[in-house]
């Protein structure tokens, strides 16, 4: 995935419920590797994934997933992927999800404005 070009970027705010919680971190991975993976392995081609710990700095969110996909039909089987397993709303309340496109005011006019700045 060297060349991937995301043509969208998902940000799924989640909040772990008292199910994921009160499992080992050993039984977390387990759970993670056996349950929610399988289901988004085949679906997961054109995408690539982050994920981000909040909760030390706040308690209405306390991850945060990153999702960049190929195409919005690459995100789609994802979301339905991930809505059959146990992660959705039994280990983790999906608090929100924004999707954007990145630098789409430039793409979209051509005025050049940059999207990122490396110092």
């Amino acid at each position: 995935m060297s060349d991937f070009e995301p043509a969208v970027t998902a940000f799924i705010l989640l909040k772990t419920n008292r199910a994921w919680l009160e499992l080992s971190v050993p039984e977390r991975v387990a759970a993670f590797q056996e349950r929610v993976l399988p289901a988004i392995k085949d679906r997961a081609e054109d995408v690539r994934w982050r994920y981000f710990d909040t909760e030390f700095y706040t308690a209405r969110v306390t991850d945060i997933w990153v999702w960049e996909a190929r195409d919005h039909d690459a995100f789609q089987l994802v979301i339905e992927a991930l809505r059959e397993t146990p992660f959705w709303d039994h280990y983790f309340e999906i608090v929100d999800i924004l999707v954007g496109v990145e630098n789409a005011t430039t793409k979209h006019y051509g005025t050049g404005i940059l999207a990122a700045v490396n110092a």
